[in-house]
């Protein structure tokens, strides 16, 4: 794409995006909602014939860039030791609620008719939250800070390890069976981190001991080894966010975590609002008539049910119950995973796009929802109501 394109859909972006978030904060709803709907509107699949952006791809690449930088973010709060601690408590928990909401739906959707084998894999792709609604809607206080946000991120992490050893299913090597790539999947993702290590504690470190009085340079050598990582990562065939994830808190062990995590906060959010649009813009909502109110009988399920379910389970493992009900809440929707997972899917023809456009439908509607109910009754930093409005 030529760059006088790029800035022009740049120019469409963010002046649309101011001028709906204007009317959004007037209306007192959440400006990540603003976002989407600007993508649907000026999209190429507006409904409205208003589209301004005939191709979204080059969009949601650059836009990918705010959720690696979101997890970097979350990693360079997150010290190594207390990782680990989280990730025993968490996997159990998070194991079984994911069973049971892709149980949950893949019923559902079967009552719907749907053929079982997509019924399936649409119960699978919907049992898991959203890492960037979940992290975005949390005060960074209570994110970096606090119990509430480190028991989010290891439930949230843990949920992202079993949504690419789901996408395995379609990228793995044909000459491997699932049971053989998901060990060599683990063994892949530790070496990674033990190398990460040791590069930090030998480089990257003094690097940062011996030039921490030039601003700029720590700056670059902080996205450089975000992105650095975030790739290796994927070419090994994990994914960009857990390298990303990995490079935040291999540095994490360093006090210099707290200046660099300041100082990416604006960027983080620059591309966050052009991976909402995204979002919206590849949504193609005349494509749904057929699948509308099955899409919308699941988002009522998952929406009720993850926080119900949530509740139960946070309370289980001795969480006390304010905690475990706001937890609840913050995790009732779908995910960016279950996005990529309908896209692989339908692209290996393992669904139908009447499937296919089922789990996207539903993703949307579950952020719009989710997203409404906890701006509405949670701190968070885009809430309209200035007592529950906190960064």
């Amino acid at each position: 794409m030529e760059f006088n394109s790029i800035l022009f859909d740049l120019v469409l972006i963010y002046g649309g995006a101011a001028l709906l978030a204007t009317f959004f904060l007037f209306i007192r709803q959440p400006v990540i909602l603003s976002y989407i709907i600007l993508g649907i509107i000026i999209g190429p699949f507006s409904p409205f014939g208003t589209t301004l952006i005939s191709d979204s791809a080059n969009i949601a690449q650059i836009g990918h860039f705010g959720v690696i930088l979101l997890l970097f973010l979350v990693g360079l709060n997150l010290h190594p030791n207390k990782l680990f601690a989280l990730f025993r408590k968490a996997s159990l928990l998070t194991i079984t609620t994911c069973s049971i909401f892709a149980l949950t739906v893949t019923l559902t959707a079967l009552a719907f008719q749907v053929p079982p084998r997509d019924s399936i894999i649409v119960g699978v792709a919907l049992m898991f939250s959203s890492t960037v609604i979940g992290l975005k809607l949390i005060p960074t206080t209570a994110l970096h800070h606090r119990h509430i946000g480190e028991v989010m991120i290891s439930v949230l992490l843990f949920q992202d390890i079993i949504a690419i050893a789901v996408m395995l299913f379609f990228l793995k090597d044909p000459e491997l069976t699932l049971i053989q790539a998901f060990p060599l999947l683990i063994l892949k993702g530790a070496a990674l981190a033990l190398g990460a290590f040791l590069f930090v504690k030998y480089v990257l470190l003094w690097l940062f001991r011996k030039f921490d009085t030039i601003q700029e340079y720590i700056f670059l050598l902080s996205i450089g080894w975000c992105l650095g990582m975030a790739k290796s990562a994927e070419l090994l065939g994990l994914s960009y966010e857990i390298g990303a994830f990995l490079a935040g808190v291999t540095i994490a062990i360093s006090p210099i975590s707290l200046v660099i995590s300041e100082r990416l906060k604006s960027l983080r959010e620059f591309f966050l609002i052009l991976f909402f649009f995204a979002i919206g813009a590849q949504f193609n909502i005349l494509q749904t008539k057929e699948i509308i109110f099955p899409a919308i009988t699941i988002t009522i399920l998952i929406v009720l049910l993850k926080p119900l379910v949530f509740d139960r389970a946070f309370k289980m493992i001795k969480e006390k119950k304010h905690i475990a009900k706001e937890l609840a809440w913050r995790l009732g929707q779908g995910s960016e995973f279950s996005l990529l997972i309908a896209y692989m899917a339908f692209h290996h023809k393992a669904i139908t796009e009447n499937s296919s456009y089922l789990i996207q439908l539903t993703v949307v509607l579950t952020f719009i929802v989710s997203t409404y109910i906890v701006s509405q009754n949670y701190p968070t930093p885009i809430s309209t109501n200035k007592q529950l409005r906190r960064d």
